[in-house]
């Protein structure tokens, strides 16, 4: 980025640090379509090892993540469940419609959380001949558009309850799963433990350059791992980048709460400054959704000319994210010209 601009359009726009460079540029290689190359190997082995599922598979973003492990549940004419705000439905584009005939219906909850009354009144695994059959529901922790909510564990596994002997499956887009973890103290593996399949990001909190894995039933894994040949997605020598997650496991995760403290901070400054704008006590982890209503296109163009970037997500709803290039000084900078714009 640019010198003295402080970014928190996303967490996804952080830079390799120079030890994961060296990571990286001392990776064991090989070609990965073949299953050769150790590094990739042992980045998906060590994941599904710490979700507790049999395989993972190394895919270049959390979408290709999903669009996989949403196909192996759901068959074309068949349909998904998830709370409307969900980056299922929101930010991929249309991907599972377009690529696999998967519909979908949807919950809502303001916070983006499992709301089970809505989902027994939505849930249909056998429908009949002329409605659509529920295959699987998917669930986001955290929740991006929600403000980084965590899904609270006791719900997740109620829903695993309501669905059981059902057939229908869950899929956990745990793109930001990490920072759940680290927020509650509640291990990866138990929120992975009721979900048939889970998704996880590299390239966001973590700050890998690019990457997620999917994980799941060993089968359920192959076939996916043919899956993301067929769409494209297959990589050759993938240590290079696989090299970056495991630096990325090894380094980066505990250090997470650091950016909930930053994204924290940001909102009471800004509250402090503008009342009303953003409650403190909602921000869970290292998201802040500001509330500013017809200011939104103005604060993010006047914030720019300041030095600082975030971004609309929403009708009024501007959206910054606290990473791991974004210290907590750049951050309180960051919260004050908010603040200022917001102000005036």
């Amino acid at each position: 980025m640019a010198s003295g601009v402080i970014d928190l359009r996303s967490d996804t726009v952080t830079r390799p640090s120079p030890p994961m460079l060296a990571a990286m540029a001392a990776a064991d290689t090989g070609d990965d379509v073949y299953g050769e190359d150790p590094t990739a190997n042992a980045l998906e082995q060590r994941v599904a090892a710490m979700l507790g599922h049999e395989a993972g598979l190394f895919t270049t973003t959390g979408s290709l993540a999903n669009i996989l492990g949403v196909r192996a549940w759901v068959a074309p004419g068949k349909e998904l469940l998830c709370e409307a705000q969900a980056h299922i439905v929101r930010a991929e584009l249309g991907a599972h419609a377009a690529l696999n005939g998967v519909t979908t219906r949807t919950w809502f909850h303001p916070r983006g959380k499992v709301d089970l009354a809505a989902v027994r009144a939505l849930v249909a695994p056998d429908a009949g001949p002329y409605l659509v059959s529920t295959a699987a529901i998917a669930v986001e922790n955290t929740h991006n558009f929600a403000g980084g909510t965590v899904q609270a564990l006791d719900e997740l596994t109620s829903l695993r309850q309501a669905v059981h002997g059902t057939g229908v499956r869950l899929h956990l887009d745990g793109a930001r799963l990490w920072n759940a973890q680290v927020a509650t103290g509640v291990p990866a593996a138990e929120y992975a433990s009721v979900f048939d399949s889970v998704s996880v990001c590299l390239s966001k909190g973590l700050g890998a350059p690019v990457g997620s894995v999917l994980v799941g039933p060993a089968d359920m894994i192959a076939e996916a791992r043919q899956w993301r040949k067929r769409l494209g997605g297959g990589w050759r020598q993938a240590g290079v980048l696989a090299a970056a997650g495991l630096y990325a496991l090894d380094h980066h995760v505990d250090r997470l709460a650091e950016d909930h403290a930053h994204a924290r901070m940001v909102a009471e400054v800004v509250n402090d400054a503008a009342p009303g704008v953003v409650d403190p006590a909602s921000v869970e982890t290292n998201i802040v959704l500001l509330n500013v209503g017809d200011r939104a296109e103005r604060l993010v163009a006047e914030a720019r000319e300041a030095g600082v970037l975030v971004g609309v997500v929403g009708p009024g709803i501007v959206r910054l994210i606290t990473h791991l290039d974004v210290g907590a000084g750049e951050s309180r900078k960051a919260a004050e010209v908010l603040g200022a714009v917001l102000s005036r």
